[in-house]
């Protein structure tokens, strides 16, 4: 399946992409973070990052401060979003 003509799907391609090459950025550790699922939904992903959810926060709050729970909460929204248009 291709992610990139779904919901999120263009984010979650980076993702994967970024974590083939052994990347640490927000995609890659989205990714990391829903790679249970993506792998029951079909999807190749790589070995993922750990502790991603405390990694990816503490990135957010480097670059956006206040705003990191915001961000946080939206790209985990994205996230799901891509998740369940993938097993519809």
């Amino acid at each position: 399946m291709e992610p990139t003509h779904l919901p999120g799907g263009d984010l979650i391609a980076t993702g994967l992409d970024e974590l083939r090459r052994g990347l640490e950025t927000v995609p890659s550790l989205l990714v990391s973070i829903g790679a249970p699922r993506l792998r029951r939904l079909g999807f190749a992903v790589p070995p993922g990052l750990p502790e991603p959810e405390q990694r990816l926060y503490a990135r957010l709050a480097r670059e956006h401060g206040a705003a990191a729970h915001s961000r946080y909460n939206a790209l985990i929204r994205r996230l799901v979003s891509f998740e369940r248009a993938a097993s519809a």
